[in-house]
Order: structure tokens, then sequence, then C-alpha cells
């Protein structure tokens, strides 16, 4: 039996919000992954079952296979439905935010107009360092997944009780992309009590997986045998590995944003890998290198990081960003792997 993770005040609060709110907006973080995806899609079928108008809002496209999350497809996006996003917020009395930790991490316009808002705020995160300022704010961070967050709050509010199998089919979502299916950030037991649980909705979570990591296209496919052939560099001593890709590159395989998801984590099949690193291009923003790592075992990611690379996340998934070009970002990781060679060797 799951133990509850609210406290009275928490439930008082978060059941008055919810209950009194007739129009809710659904944000997530800038692109958007899985866990992001199915936490807001999970929300608003939640919310919707409980007779609320909700709006679930994404700061930017995310990759086509998350669309197949139940209702993802209907999700409006940040940087092109400016009128009905500004609708929405003009109703809403409450907005929930759900998989990050700030304000800022929905990027511009969005986080402006959100702190504009007259209505009521409750964010719900497994990140560390969490916005304060919300109404309510219930962090996790011990937590695999905003999914899991999400369940444990349904559970404890009785708001799980009628779960649908697409609410359902959304949380293990979450739980599977942000656990690399289970690989890493997932030895806690409460991880498969949640699981089961899902389990029993009815969800088939081998069709799940299938359907979300076995829709790629073909460009995706020879875009990351060139990467990991002619692009990875392997850093022996340091059992670390680096990948770069330009958006010459991206454009050349006719791939669209996001199509690289998980391919930070590929380099880690290698015998001995503590550390990889990908650095891409972001698709809109000039001069911005995106920076995704990943680790194994006690190497903190999330200090890498915020160190070097303005970022932060958890001790095996974190990422940042850097205003530079390709060569310097380069030369920045060589940098910063070399003040953590002692616990990279």
């Amino acid at each position: 039996m799951l133990k509850p993770i609210l406290n009275d005040q928490e439930k008082s609060v978060l059941r008055h919000l919810v209950d009194g709110a007739k129009h809710v907006v659904v944000i997530c973080h800038q692109n958007p992954d899985g866990d992001a995806v199915g936490s807001s899609a999970a929300m608003k079928l939640m919310l919707q079952r409980m007779g609320k108008e909700v709006t679930a809002i994404a700061p930017n496209p995310f990759p086509d296979f998350l669309r197949k999350i139940p209702t993802a497809a209907d999700m409006l996006l940040g940087d092109r439905h400016h009128q009905k996003i500004d609708r929405a917020l003009a109703k809403a009395d409450l907005v929930m935010i759900l998989d990050f930790n700030m304000i800022g991490r929905m990027g511009e316009p969005l986080a402006t107009k959100v702190a504009a808002t007259k209505a009521k705020r409750v964010m719900l995160d497994h990140h560390l360092d969490p916005d304060t300022s919300c109404e309510v704010t219930i962090s996790h961070p011990e937590m695999c997944s905003t999914c899991e967050v999400l369940l444990r709050v349904m559970m404890d509010m009785g708001w799980a009780d009628g779960m649908t199998l697409e609410e359902a089919t959304a949380l293990y979502v979450g739980f599977m992309t942000d656990t690399g299916n289970f690989t890493y950030a997932s030895n806690r037991p409460e991880i498969f009590e949640a699981v089961s649980f899902l389990l029993t909705k009815g969800i088939d979570k081998d069709r799940i997986y299938r359907t979300v990591f076995f829709s790629h296209t073909e460009g995706r496919f020879r875009l990351m045998g060139y990467l990991l052939y002619e692009k990875m560099e392997v850093m022996e001593e340091l059992h670390t590995t680096l990948m770069t890709m330009t958006n010459e590159e991206r454009m050349r395989f006719k791939t669209k944003n996001g199509a690289t998801e998980g391919f930070v984590n590929m380099p880690l099949e290698i015998e001995g890998m503590k550390l990889s690193i990908f650095l891409r291009e972001d698709t809109e923003k000039k001069g911005l290198i995106r920076v995704s790592t990943r680790s194994v075992d006690d190497f903190p990611c999330n200090e890498l990081c915020a160190e070097f690379f303005n970022g932060g996340g958890h001790k095996n998934a974190a990422g940042g960003s850097l205003r530079m070009t390709m060569e310097e970002a380069v030369e920045v990781v060589h940098q910063a792997v070399g003040k953590y060679e002692n616990l990279l060797k």
C-alpha cells in the first residue's frame, strides 16, 4: 500500500482550488518530453472527468511519437496558437504547472502571460529547488517522474478511483520515458506498486512501449547512424562520450524537431561508459546550443550542468544551454569533463 505524500493542509488547499475552478489551463515545460506530455494529458483527462473546461498547452512542438498519447495531439502550442492561448488564460481560474520547477522554464511569451494572470497556480514536479510562489507546490525529487507525483496525488485525493484507461496510459508514458524504460532512477519499490495500479486500469504496457518507441521515421534512423558513426567522440580514459548535431545535419536527414529524443542514452550502452553528452543547435534560436547529459551510477549530471551549462536536473539525467558556437560549446564540454576527471576515471 502506497503511503500518502500530501499533508492535510496540502489536501485541503488543493481540493478547494480544484473544486472551485471552472476553467483550468495545464502547462508543461519547453521542449516537452514523455513525462511532460504524459502528465499534462493525464491531468487534462482527469479534470475533464470532474466536469472542468480544460486547455492543455505545450510551449513549443514535441516529437510526433508523443502525439499518440491520449489527447496530446490537441495541445495548443505556445509558439503558434497565440490567440487561443490568450483567451484560455483570460478565462482561467486555475493554472496547473507540470514537470518544471520555475515559471521561466515555459519560455517566453508564456512565462510573462502566466505570471500576469489572476488565476491561482498549482505546481506538480520532481525537480530540485522548486518555485514556491504557487498557491500549492508539490515537489518530490526522489520520484521517478512527474507522472508518479501526479498519480500519488490522485490517490491521496481520491481522484484515482474513477481513473480511465486513457488517463492510466498517459501516466504510464511518463513512468516509462523518464526512467529509460526502467533502466535508471527506478529502484524504488513504490514505482512498481504504482505501475501495478495502472495495470489494474487495463493498460497494455507492451503496446504503449511499441507505440512510443517503434514509430519513428526512416530519417531518424539514418540520422542516428550518422551521429553515432561520424559525430561521436569517445573519451576512453574519462569514460565519457560526446555527440554534436547542427541544424544543417538535422535537415539533411529530413527530421523534425524532437527527432533526436533518446539519442543521448545510446552511448551509455558502450561498456564502461559513465557519462554521455549531446549538443545540438536549437531549431529556432540562432546561437543557442542545447545540452543533454545522461550518466550511470553516482555521477552527478545535475551538478555538471549547473556549473557549466546553465542548467540542472536529476543526478543521472540533466540538461542546459549555451549561447555560443558549436565549436565553443565543444570546448566547454572538454573543460567540464576535465574538471570532473576524478569522478569519471
